[in-house]
């Protein structure tokens, strides 16, 4: 029968044998533990040419970024400026994601609560209170949400590049040939396409620029394929079988295919989107 014991909780802070990068690489190496979903690690210590590092940056399938700040001990006003400085200089940079702030510290106040709740709804933050508790001779930590985001809407890539093999293995070959037929269509009105194959979509690309009018995020099942829009015209569409739905905060009609035959049936519709979102990145038809 389980017992109930009473654990010792620490400081962080004041800990001889645990430092702000030891807990850095832990949450670098095991980004799930922070309970904001299934994350990738993408680099840590980012600099900036106007000065200072981010000590984190983590990404996710759905085009989201994380910029995550640490702090052992109480927050303090420069962690919140310098948590917003990062944040800001990686959404002006890369616009094309969902970018969130993320304070990690032991100790959130009452009153910082209160002047970070100011901040959110207009810039999206995330706090997370770090607890240490010491259990024989190792320390367990655990990772609190004490304030979630208000979603944002903010509409191309930290392109990290990946390649064939690496999506044949994330989805399957059958999903990367239906993304080969889907690139021949595409190529009757945009000449000159080649796929670009980053870590979390498959892009265009032309004579090595990136051309994301359309990406593709290949699964195992089906294959999503997003074409960019000025504006939703969903309703106005004569769609028939497609599985097409619109997502405001990235401006992308998603159709789920499992075929190329469904994107032929459909073919008069999504060639006119596909024509639309090519005009709006001034590509050469």
């Amino acid at each position: 029968m389980s017992k109930i014991i009473n654990m010792e909780r620490v400081s962080l802070k004041n800990n001889p044998d645990i430092n702000e990068a030891a807990i850095q690489s832990y949450i670098f190496d095991n980004p799930e533990v922070l309970g904001l979903g299934s994350l990738t690690a993408i680099q840590r210590e980012r600099s900036y040419a106007s000065g200072g590092r981010l000590y984190m940056l983590l990404g996710d399938e759905d085009n989201s970024r994380y910029e995550v700040e640490i702090q052992l001990g109480a927050t303090d006003p420069s962690h919140i400026i310098r948590t917003i400085e990062y944040w800001d200089n990686e959404r002006k940079k890369y616009p094309q994601y969902d970018h969130t702030a993320v304070i990690i510290a032991e100790e959130i106040t009452g009153r910082f609560m209160n002047v970070i709740s100011l901040f959110n709804g207009s810039i999206p933050l995330i706090a997370i209170q770090i607890s240490a508790y010491k259990v024989g001779d190792n320390i367990h930590i655990a990772f609190t949400k004490v304030l979630d985001k208000v979603t944002l809407g903010d509409d191309d890539e930290i392109a990290e590049p990946t390649d064939r093999a690496y999506w044949e293995k994330k989805s399957s070959k059958t999903q990367i040939k239906l993304v080969d037929a889907l690139l021949e269509r595409i190529s009757e009105f945009a000449p000159g396409m080649e796929l670009k194959y980053n870590k979390f979509y498959i892009g265009l690309a032309k004579d090595g620029v990136a051309k994301n009018f359309v990406h593709f995020k290949p699964k195992k099942q089906f294959l999503a394929l997003f074409i960019k829009t000025s504006d939703n015209k969903l309703d106005d569409l004569d769609v028939g079988d497609l599985n097409i739905d619109y997502i405001p905060r990235t401006r992308c009609y998603r159709i789920r295919l499992k075929t190329i035959q469904e994107f032929d049936r459909n073919a008069e519709v999504l060639k006119s989107l596909i024509c639309e979102a090519r005009d709006l990145f001034n590509v050469e038809a």
